[in-house]
């Protein structure tokens, strides 16, 4: 995912209303602190990680809660809006047009242009906003780095590769192998 430059003046920040004018052009829209973030589709290595993540998120999530993909808008303020790859939030959550909720999972898988991204101005947000759990998927290892949200601030729990099995119980009961995500399928 690359940032697009956008051409609006820096002392008009952009709203949620703005996002939603924009052209449904198959291209991710983010804001942040009414700053447009423009990325392209992502590359099938991507799709197929998210989607196999998706897939075991769904087979072990509880019933009380729901595992969403991209793009569902996560509006924290009116000048942020984002689309996490992968999310868990309370079925009660997800009742709007969008989540107003802070999510208790956020995933993000990386692609070559969407590393700063995800890996800091994401992960600020994310952290600010008080997401318990932020996963980064990087397919082209395959890897698996865990932050736990410890007081205002992520600890990095660790980093699983290939065939290494991450287990958590937060939000739920999970294991993840990192391989298996983007390994093709026996």
């Amino acid at each position: 995912m690359t940032s697009a430059a956008h051409t609006q003046p820096a002392s008009e920040l952009l709203t949620y209303d703005d996002l939603q004018a924009e052209p449904d052009d198959g291209r991710r829209r983010e804001l942040i602190d009414g700053q447009l973030l423009v990325t392209p589709a992502p590359i099938p290595l991507h799709q197929i990680a998210v989607a196999r993540l998706l897939a075991l998120l769904l087979d072990t999530a509880p019933v009380q809660l729901e595992v969403l993909p991209a793009p569902v808008d996560w509006k924290l303020t009116e000048h942020t809006v984002l689309e996490p790859d992968v999310l868990v939030t309370t079925a009660e959550d997800t009742q709007g047009k969008f989540l107003a909720v802070t999510p208790l999972l956020v995933v993000e898988v990386l692609s070559p242009s969407s590393r700063r991204i995800d890996l800091i101005l994401k992960r600020a947000v994310y952290e600010q906003a008080g997401v318990g759990r932020y996963w980064v998927i990087d397919p082209g290892v395959p890897s698996l780095d865990v932050f736990r949200l410890e007081g205002d601030g992520y600890l990095h729990i660790g980093r699983w590769e290939g065939e290494q099995a991450y287990t958590d119980t937060v939000p739920f009961e999970v294991k993840v192998i990192p391989a298996r995500l983007v390994g093709r399928r026996s």
